[in-house]
């Protein structure tokens, strides 16, 4: 059974910067695409970044060049370095890996972006 335990949420002023973790469960997480996903209030869950088992990463457009996807297959974690936040960065992010067609998700961490 995989788990997957996120970290690192909280409250920042726009313009400032979080680092979320992503600690998975397991020998496998270095074989594996893992993905960062958000959801807004009111709004559909949607990816917000992904990255491969080769380290090729992939970005939403509204987060490229201020959010950074990275992974340390030796410590199973996964992290999502945010800057330069911004208000409609504020959401409820989750942390996935997907192994064939089944999804593992985290419990989520709350990330709020105001002043």
């Amino acid at each position: 059974q995989v788990q997957l335990v996120e970290s690192g949420g909280g409250l920042v002023q726009p313009g400032g910067s979080l680092r979320l973790s992503c600690a998975a469960s397991g020998s496998i997480f270095r074989l594996y695409v893992m993905g960062w996903y958000r959801r807004a209030p009111g709004k559909q869950r949607e990816l917000v970044a992904l990255i491969g088992n080769d380290n090729s990463t992939n970005y939403t457009d509204s987060v490229k060049g201020r959010f950074a996807i990275s992974r340390d297959n030796a410590k199973n974690t996964v992290y999502l370095q945010m800057n330069g936040l911004k208000s409609e960065d504020t959401a409820v992010y989750y942390c996935n890996l997907k192994i064939g067609v089944v999804n593992y998700w985290g419990q989520g961490t709350q990330v709020t972006v105001s002043s």
